[in-house]
């Protein structure tokens, strides 16, 4: 995940810090209650906010909606590495979608290796 620079993070209760200044987020176990979700560590400060809201909810606004798309092109790598190489290949023809290739853009995308389940297949030997 990339943090969107300069975005302002809403902590709550009227609470701002800038998304790059965020060093840490630590979920607060004891004394927890309203008002009292997360600290949120931030550079330049020494002690740490207090947050009314859970530390996935900072993250993601951190990072903006754009992780959801990550998450939506890895579960479509899973999803292409189920498909059997002769309905990829009949894709392939009648469609002219190559599923492998997708995959492969989408490890490029997300900058992680492609599952070995959506590798295409070496072709068999002829004898």
């Amino acid at each position: 995940m990339k943090i969107i620079p300069d975005r302002l993070v809403a902590l709550g209760f009227g609470k701002f810090v800038r998304s790059d200044r965020i060093v840490a987020l630590v979920p607060i176990e004891e004394d927890r209650g309203s008002g009292r979700r997360t600290l949120v560590y931030v550079e330049g400060i020494r002690e740490p906010l207090v947050a009314g809201r859970t530390e996935g909810t900072i993250v993601r606004d951190m990072v903006g909606t754009e992780s959801g798309a990550v998450e939506l092109l890895r579960e479509l790598q899973a999803q292409i590495g189920q498909v059997r190489p002769l309905l990829k290949s009949s894709i392939r023809s009648e469609a002219g979608l190559d599923l492998d290739r997708l995959a492969a853009r989408i490890s490029d995308l997300t900058g992680e290796e492609e599952p070995a389940e959506s590798r295409p297949e070496p072709p068999e030997r002829l004898l």
